[in-house]
């Protein structure tokens, strides 16, 4: 067994309780199962208990795979600078999917959904968990904040990435917290401001510091 494989058999593992989980309640299940919630927290869309089965495919082996792959199709090998810190990453960024996975066929089972705001709390944990790592992310084409001007110039992409994540981490803390305290009515344009912060002050942050270091180099 070779040492990358041995290192993944832990991310396997957590990934694949919540099957185990499914294949527990299998038999307790409805004939049908609430498969998506507006952002009101109410039920929109309803299938079959297979497709529970897609849900959890699509959440975990399809993050796991996409999150496996990029190192190896990274064109400039950046991300495999980050070494140990990416595994960490993918780890956390992971547990957090399964975190949600048994949350999602909690209500599944139970055919309740006492309120959204859990999502959004779960969302800034997340929030929470990338801000952590941004710092130690390297110049690529898929992770992080990609502007033409963090692509082009690798101290712009580092001072970007300190910055946004301090703002992400802060960020996903202002949700969870706001999520537990506050409506579910006033925690979507909370959530919503606070995301659109998140995206467009890095964006903002990035092309100011590339313009400063553009004019000191003239």
């Amino acid at each position: 067994m070779n040492s990358t494989f041995r290192k993944e058999i832990p991310i396997i593992g957590i990934m694949l309780m919540p099957f185990v989980y499914l294949a527990f309640i299998w038999n307790t299940l409805p004939a049908k199962v609430p498969t998506h919630w507006n952002y009101k927290g109410e039920i929109d869309h309803w299938g079959d208990k297979f497709s529970l089965i897609y849900l959890l495919l699509a959440l975990l082996i399809l993050s796991y795979g996409i999150l496996f792959i990029i190192p190896k199709i990274d064109p400039k090998k950046r991300i495999t600078l980050m070494g140990g810190k990416y595994y960490q990453f993918k780890f956390a960024f992971l547990l957090v999917m399964v975190i949600l996975s048994f949350f999602i066929l909690y209500v599944a089972k139970n055919q309740s959904f006492s309120t959204p705001n859990i999502n959004f709390a779960l969302i800034g944990i997340l929030f929470v968990v990338l801000g952590n790592y941004f710092k130690v992310i390297q110049p690529n084409y898929f992770i992080g904040i990609r502007t033409p001007w963090t692509l082009e110039n690798k101290e712009i992409w580092k001072l970007t990435h300190a910055f946004a994540g301090k703002l992400w981490f802060i960020g996903g803390l202002l949700i969870i917290v706001t999520s537990l305290t506050f409506s579910d009515q006033f925690m979507i344009y909370t959530f919503a401001s606070v995301l659109g912060m998140m995206v467009i002050v890095p964006i903002v942050y990035s092309y100011i510091k590339f313009k400063k270091l553009e004019k000191k180099e003239q």
